[in-house]
């Protein structure tokens, strides 16, 4: 069993990006041969109301039953609490957040509450650090990246949270891991995609000192190439017990289960 958190359907704003239709993703699976994705709705993060997304995420996974929705959620809309209890019911892996792209403080009042609420919920919240490198924006493209203290925060807003943080890299995770208490570090997972692999070896260090556990298999796609995390994984020396729980134990964890 091979699964991909972190994966994206719908139009980019900013760029033409193949790809981009359920049935393209999956293709792309099949290349690499991942079993299920995690998806999120790519266009929603950059609407005034995200959620008007959800609806089309979930009938694509009706329809593609290897795909599951990431629902998402804006704790300054009246409705948030309304898409917990939904995702709740469509059986969704986790929720998504992107403060910095909802222009909104990343770890004022609104989103404590809605970790906390997350957390009495057993709901699993989801956000990015980012999506490109700010080397390569469009002007127009004004989100900052997610700040490490805020998901430190984030982590302090209920005892039960449990947060999985997309697309950082080795010094944010390890801001994160080693400024947390080792009670809230158990609570906090990180996918691979933008980790560095050989000869950096960033996610082997990552591994041996933060802990196998703690990441999941993510890719990015189709902003970025699924054989890159394919590719982090083969170069490493591990066994596997420890590739399980990369490629999909640790995200089964994740959810509880």
């Amino acid at each position: 069993m091979r699964l991909d958190v972190n994966a994206f359907l719908g139009a980019y704003p900013w760029r033409r990006v193949p790809g981009t239709a359920p049935e393209a993703v999956l293709a792309a699976m099949d290349r690499v041969g991942l079993d299920e994705a995690w998806v999120s709705h790519l266009p929603g993060m950059f609407w005034k109301d995200p959620t008007e997304g959800n609806a089309w995420l979930l009938d694509a996974a009706r329809h593609h039953r290897r795909l599951h929705p990431v629902l998402a959620v804006h704790p300054l809309l009246a409705n948030w609490r309304d898409v917990l209890r939904q995702a709740r019911g469509a059986g969704a892996p986790a929720v998504r957040a992107d403060p910095t792209f909802y222009g909104i403080d990343p770890a004022a009042s609104p989103m404590l509450a809605l970790a906390a609420e997350c957390g009495a919920s057993g709901v699993p919240l989801v956000m990015s650090v980012r999506l490109e490198d700010l080397r390569g924006r469009h002007p127009n493209d004004r989100a900052d990246d997610l700040p490490p203290w805020a998901v430190r925060r984030l982590l302090r807003a209920h005892p039960d949270v449990r947060i999985l943080v997309m697309s950082a890299d080795r010094g944010f995770i390890e801001e994160v891991h080693f400024g947390s208490t080792p009670e809230e570090a158990r609570r906090c997972w990180w996918d691979i995609a933008w980790i560095w692999g050989p000869p950096e070896d960033h996610l082997a260090t990552l591994l041996r000192t933060v802990g196998t556990e703690r990441f999941v298999l993510g890719s990015g796609q189709p902003l970025r190439i699924p054989e890159t995390s394919i590719a982090r994984l083969d170069l490493l020396d591990l066994t596997p017990e420890q590739r399980a729980l990369l490629e999909h134990g640790n995200a089964a964890a994740l959810r509880g289960r």
